[in-house]
């Protein structure tokens, strides 16, 4: 864990990222990152890594639905099953 000092930048606070970890975590300068109080705690997000992970989760279920047309009950694929439930 690394400890830095708060400073004030205008009529805001700032906190400076060590070069190192900002390495560590791939930030660069002039990125976009996310800020907000999580329980009492500050909690930054790099806006490029939630993109990330939003786009490894599409594609997780993107495959899990491809991957589900070959389970079928009694003739029917999974997602013919689910289009059948939504019609009644």
């Amino acid at each position: 864990m690394t400890s830095v000092i708060v400073g004030k930048w205008g009529r805001n606070l700032a906190i400076r990222v060590p070069a190192a970890l900002a390495e560590t975590v791939g930030l660069s300068d002039g990125e976009a990152v996310e800020i907000e109080a999580v329980h009492g705690d500050l909690m930054i997000r790099r806006s490029a890594a939630q993109a990330e992970v939003r786009r490894r989760a599409e594609a997780a279920a993107a495959e899990m639905e491809a991957e589900s047309q070959h389970y079928r009950l009694n003739g029917m694929s999974i997602r013919e099953l689910l289009d059948e439930g939504r019609r009644g």
